[in-house]
């Protein structure tokens, strides 16, 4: 039996629990229900611009970076390696990719930008695979060190250049925008009529037809590349099955060490990647604290997805779309949202009735409640909680999808060259 045969039995994903893959058609009518009881909340509560085509082209920009990050973290995960240090890879993104990008143009400020992610992430691979040390403690160190060196680095670079400063960057060049002629005003008069679903439906495809960045539809190439890379091909296998056992891919003939590194500097990169979005395409310049923990948010995105690249971009559409709701209509939208989540846990608590689950039924059952009390008896919510509202929902749909998450086998686990002979 060939060395790819064996990894790809050992790195294939197995059923639990009688559950089966989601397919394709299942997959579209469940966005397709989701979307409906969105435009449901929308016509209950009046909030047009929930699904308004400034709103998804809003939350396309804010889910990109979490996306890439989330990506990174995947990409090291399923090889076996920890990457808490997704957010200073991030960091070396926005600081290199604006520097270059200033100089001589945004293009070359996204290489810059990768370049510097997968610096931080080779620097992760060192001590992680080849010293052996903490997967987290390493992380943590690089964060550290990412502010604290590009902190440095702009006292003599930003702030002697023309309009720039010690905490921020000169302006870059904007990237060219796609809009499609004829279909983006088609849908912005569409969407514009507020009928029930499909003037919803009309919202989506209006904003990714309408100022799309040419590095947000390379972003979104990465999550299908990503997934043929790693579930397609040899070498996917191969580096999946570092993650799940390494000892057997070694005697099997498998580089492992090679394989961890490679994914841990692709990692870094496209944190890199998402670092250099943020200051080249969100904002077209550097400013000190731009990541604001997005690649934590990453790193959830990629947890709620099960290591799955489809999974991991649903997980980084929702905190995109949540955090966007307070850009634009603010308190408003997201006490539309209070609706929206309160029908989702009468749903939730249906299923569990349904699964003999009587106990958790109960307290979802009571957060509905509380919920639908809170948005009748309101006309708005409290500033904080508007600011809160990403990071909460992104808490909540992890705590409710913790149950049906299976992580590689070996992710974090210590592995010394030689094991498998």
């Amino acid at each position: 039996m060939s060395t790819s045969t064996v990894s790809a039995t050992s790195a294939a994903p197995k059923k639990q629990g009688g559950r089966t893959k989601l397919t394709l058609p299942w997959i579209m009518l469940i966005i397709a229900g989701g979307l409906a009881l969105v435009s449901l909340v929308r016509v209950i509560s009046g909030a047009d611009d929930l699904t308004s085509i400034g709103q998804v082209s809003g939350a396309l920009s804010l889910a990109v970076p979490i996306g890439l990050a989330g990506l990174g973290g995947l990409w090291a995960e399923r090889a076996g390696v920890v990457n808490i240090g997704l957010e200073g890879m991030m960091i070396l993104g926005t600081w290199f990719g604006a520097w270059a990008g200033y100089q001589w143009g945004p293009w070359t400020g996204v290489v810059a930008g990768l370049i510097g992610g997968a610096i931080g992430g080779l620097l992760h691979a060192i001590i992680t695979v080849t010293f052996n040390v903490n997967h987290i403690v390493s992380g943590v160190a690089i964060n550290i060190l990412a502010l604290g060196f590009t902190q440095y680095l702009s006292n003599f670079t930003f702030a002697e250049a023309p309009g720039g400063s010690s905490k921020q960057s000169p302006r870059v060049e904007p990237i060219y925008e796609i809009t499609v002629p004829g279909l983006s005003d088609w849908m912005a008069t569409l969407q514009g009529k507020h009928w029930f679903f499909i003037s919803d439906v009309a919202g989506v495809v209006g904003g990714l037809v309408t100022g799309l960045s040419l590095l947000t539809v390379v972003a979104l190439l990465l999550i299908p590349g990503t997934w043929w890379v790693l579930w397609r091909t040899t070498f996917g296998l191969r580096l999946r099955s570092c993650g799940e056992n390494p000892v057997a891919a070694e005697s099997l003939g498998v580089n492992v060490y090679k394989y961890k590194y490679i994914a841990v500097i692709v990692s870094g990169a496209l944190a890199g990647l998402g670092g250099a979005f943020l200051s080249i395409v969100a904002s077209p310049i550097y400013q000190e604290g731009q990541t604001g923990g997005r690649g934590y948010i990453g790193l959830a995105a990629m947890i709620f997805g099960n290591w799955m690249p489809g999974g991991m971009a649903l997980g980084a559409g929702l905190f995109g779309f949540t955090d966007s709701l307070k850009l634009r209509g603010g308190a408003e939208n997201v006490h539309a949202m209070l609706l929206l989540i309160a029908i989702l846990l009468v749903l939730v608590v249906a299923w569990q009735l349904y699964k003999k689950r009587y106990v958790p039924a109960g307290v979802s059952a009571v957060f509905a409640v509380l919920l639908f009390l809170w948005y009748a008896l309101t006309d708005q919510v409290p500033s904080q909680f508007v600011d809160a509202a990403p990071y909460l929902t992104t808490l909540l749909v992890l705590a409710l999808s913790a149950q049906r998450l299976r992580m590689p086998k070996a992710d974090g686990m210590p592995y010394r060259k030689g094991q498998g002979k």
